[in-house]
């Protein structure tokens, strides 16, 4: 099938060719004519199949076959709802770039930045909103967006929406929604809870389930480095050295670890930076942009500051510590060998980590090929851990459990509330 075969507005059809691409992934062929023809969907979807090209495309052909003579104020047609700023980028990117010939606009609203800028797009109208849950409520609450407008409703990536603590947020946002509406729903699984929002979501939706869970692209070659935990970084300097890595997306497990790794690759002679939840949207943005323009050869990330991160022909995903959490193996390496590209993801793997290792290889139904390189063997048993400095003591503090510290700034119960702006 062509993307010329879906019946698609001529503009986009013209923007898609513009991008090199002729033939649609196996969810765009499913997802774009459930859509066009007004259906609810339920998509299961990894990252890399061409999930976003798949509601983008056939919302900008409605959007353009229902056009509005004036657009009003506040009041936005479409409500993209993402879990991470990264991610609003992306999708209004994609907007966009496959709208760029139509009459249509589109604006991301997230936290992290000003929100005077985003108030006044919104007063002089917007088609397309792509939104995390924190910033849509705030600009709810100052009366400076109206949703009453909202034909098609998307909600990307419920999965991690539920895993960072969102569900009670878009449970608000759907109360304030017209009940008369298009809904889609993108989720890499489909846990009980999932189930459950969906239920209440969708009417008599399109299910479509383009890949088996929990599984990587076929054009990913799989590689795990075995090592010693203390040699990983003069590892990972050398695989840059040797091997010519280039735009290769590192995952550390801490924003510490990042921090410190990209510094690490910098003083190599590595061009990098890192991503995390702790650095300013302008600095993340920045850091990806330069990555995506080659100007960077490695970008070291966190799992929730990654999440988003859409490159279509990415070649490199380094696990320099595996996640705790054996399904976020398959989300990360999933970021290359995208849409039939060949891609490399390599894991640098410790004693420590073995177990990690066991619990991915039991998930993916496969074992991954170990590698050794000489010079960087492991050992035969683990080095021990060197133990964390201790830690000074104050007197005028509150002993350890107290609940003072609670209401300081920056202690837990702020950092919560925070957390929806990410």
């Amino acid at each position: 099938m062509l993307f010329s075969q879906l019946g698609l507005h001529a503009e986009i059809q013209r923007a898609v060719a513009e991008q090199g691409y002729d033939t649609p992934t196996p969810i765009q062929q499913q997802a774009i004519p459930a859509v066009l023809a007004g259906h609810d969907l339920m998509a299961t979807a990894q990252t890399g199949t061409g999930k976003t090209a798949g509601f983008t495309l056939p919302i900008l052909h409605l959007l353009a076959a229902r056009p509005l003579p004036q657009r009003p104020a506040k009041t936005p047609r479409v409500l993209v709802l993402t879990p991470t700023r990264e991610l609003a980028i992306q999708v209004e990117e994609s907007v966009q770039t496959y709208g760029q010939h139509l009459p249509i606009n589109s604006l991301a609203v997230f936290g992290g930045v000003g929100i005077n800028p985003q108030i006044a797009a919104l007063r002089r109208g917007v088609d397309i909103l792509v939104a995390t849950p924190g910033r849509l409520l705030d600009h709810v609450q100052q009366k400076t967006l109206d949703l009453s407008g909202i034909g098609i409703f998307v909600l990307d990536e419920a999965d991690r929406m539920l895993d960072m603590g969102f569900i009670r947020d878009i449970r608000k946002i759907i109360a304030l929604l017209p009940k008369k509406r298009q809904n889609l729903m993108f989720s890499a699984t489909f846990s009980p809870e999932i189930r459950e929002l969906a239920a209440g979501l969708l009417q008599q939706p399109v299910s479509v389930d383009v890949a088996p869970r929990n599984t990587a692209a076929e054009t990913v070659t799989q590689r795990v480095i075995e090592t010693n935990r203390e040699q990983k970084k003069e590892l990972l300097k050398h695989l840059f050295a040797t091997r010519g890595l280039h735009q290769a997306l590192i995952f550390a497990r801490t924003k510490h670890g990042a921090d410190a790794l990209a510094r690490a690759l910098d003083k190599a002679g590595v061009k990098a930076a890192a991503i995390h939840g702790d650095k300013t949207q302008g600095a993340r943005t920045r850091a990806l942009g330069d990555f995506k323009d080659g100007k960077l050869t490695a970008l070291v990330a966190t799992d929730i500051a990654a999440r988003g991160i859409d490159i279509d022909a990415l070649p490199y995903v380094i696990n320099f510590e595996l996640p705790n959490v054996a399904e976020d193996y398959v989300h990360r390496i999933g970021r290359t060998g995208r849409a039939g590209m060949a891609g490399e993801a390599i894991s640098l793997v410790c004693h420590d980590e073995r177990g990690q290792l066991k619990d991915i290889e039991k998930l993916i139904k496969r074992s991954i090929e170990r590698v050794v390189i000489p010079g960087f063997e492991p050992a035969a048993v683990a080095a021990p851990r060197p133990a964390p400095p201790p830690r000074p003591q104050h007197p005028s503090r509150n002993p350890p459990g107290g609940r003072q510290s609670q209401n300081k700034p920056g202690g837990p119960a702020q950092h919560r509330s925070g957390s929806r702006h990410r």
